[in-house]
């Protein structure tokens, strides 16, 4: 049996001192905050999206870093496993659209309540309100100068993003100090500052079933190079069907956040977002469409034309970026200008200024290099007995539940490599 400190009660931090409490090891659980799972009682907007039910490939696919690394664990302990353990403590889950897990009450303070009663049924010992200012090791580690001790310290302290929740960069420090490697980070799965003006006479306009595409300034010479965009050479680095907003900054909302994650810390290449506001419709069927309109409201001008077809707040955007005058009669209207604005609608294009901070960041991206941890236990190669888990770690997954599926399956073999 060890004597096991976990740093950080959050998703991997409980985890891990539930995996470890279960090999039969005296386990304290040390939190800075006043209350356990802080950050994951705000995640999937208070309603925990706690796993994605997909198949290990899928997990793996949506991994953006170091995707590799993460085979063992995830085998150790996948999606079914969280879900189990979720409901023997009585809470029951359910799976919505893309495979998204969360609680039946839709209330991420009874997935908190489940881990709390594994917590508290095991016996872990767990200290509220205390922070970590300094770790020392010869035989053994010691916190605070000896406040705490233990044989195997396990830091849980997570990333940058949400630093109101405590993640506060607590962990790269630690590991630093021990000769561990930090890779660069990045505020990751967070919305886009856009440079356009106009953008912010969106503000408030939720999108639904379109098509946002991520398009990075292409190499002609470019191994990825993917094909010619009609504005110009372009590669489609992401690409997906869902819904956005927009903000009085830019862009929000999954499809954003998702594609966030693939230009984190490639920001200076120049990126674009092109929305595809019928996705449904090809260009040919899209301008029939618009003809039968047309014909409806023929002896309408062209900024009374388009109500059938779009959100009330876009028509003037449209109009304007079309440049088909607004009090153009819609029976005059030209086949060249009614294709200008079928590629429009098709193509509706936004430049990306930045992305927001770590304050609205999900995750973030980038942390302690993995190639100094064993990808089995998350033990340290460099010092025996240290283990790093969760978001601390440089890893990071797609929304839709597949980032706490990280933090559930990195703390569960640290806690049960340790005996």
């Amino acid at each position: 049996m060890s004597r096991v400190i976990v740093i950080g009660a959050g998703a991997s931090g409980m985890m891990a001192a539930i995996a470890a409490k279960k090999n039969g090891n005296d386990v304290t659980l040390l939190e800075k905050n006043e209350k356990l799972g802080k950050k994951l009682f705000i995640t999937g907007k208070g309603r925990c999206n706690l796993t994605n039910a997909s198949d290990i490939n899928s997990h793996m696919n949506n991994l953006m870093s170091n995707p590799k690394f993460m085979y063992s664990a995830f085998n150790a302990f996948d999606s079914d496993d969280i879900i189990a353990l979720i409901e023997e403590s009585g809470v029951k889950t359910k799976v919505e659209r893309g495979n998204r897990v969360f609680p039946k009450s839709d209330k991420s303070s009874d997935v908190i309540k489940a881990l709390k009663t594994q917590l508290d049924s095991l016996g872990v010992n767990i200290v509220l309100n205390y922070e970590v200012k300094s770790i020392t090791k010869d035989e053994e580690f010691k916190i605070n100068d000896g406040e705490y001790t233990c044989d195997s310290l396990i830091v849980a302290t997570g990333g940058l993003s949400y630093k109101s929740t405590g993640s506060t960069g607590d962990g790269y420090k630690f590991a630093k100090q021990f000769g561990h490697e930090t890779t660069k980070t990045y505020p990751s799965l967070v919305p886009f500052n856009i440079k356009e003006d106009y953008c912010k006479e969106l503000q408030g306009l939720s999108l639904k079933n379109v098509k946002l595409s991520l398009l990075k300034d292409a190499d002609w010479n470019s191994e990825h190079y993917s094909g010619l965009i009609e504005s110009g050479i372009y590669q489609i680095v992401y690409e997906e069907l869902g819904e956005m907003i927009f903000t009085h900054f830019g862009v929000s909302g999954p499809l954003v956040l998702s594609a966030s994650s693939f230009v984190a810390d490639k920001m200076e290449d120049g990126y674009k977002i092109s929305i595809d506001l019928k996705p449904a419709l090809d260009d040919a069927t899209l301008d029939k469409r618009i003809l039968r309109d047309f014909e409806k409201y023929k002896n309408k001008n062209f900024n009374n034309s388009l109500n059938d077809l779009l959100p009330k707040k876009l028509i003037p955007i449209i109009i304007r970026l079309s440049g088909i005058d607004e009090y153009k009669k819609v029976n005059e209207i030209t086949k060249e200008e009614r294709q200008r604005l079928v590629t429009l609608i098709k193509n509706l294009e936004f430049n990306i200024d930045s992305l927001r901070g770590y304050d609205e960041a999900i995750i973030t991206k980038g942390g302690i290099n993995v190639k100094e941890i064993n990808p089995k236990t998350m033990e340290s190669k460099l010092v025996p007995g240290l283990y790093f888990v969760g978001e601390v770690l440089d890893l990071d997954s797609l929304t839709g539940g597949y980032n706490l599926q990280l933090a559930w399956s990195t703390g569960y073999v640290a806690g049960s490599s340790i005996y």
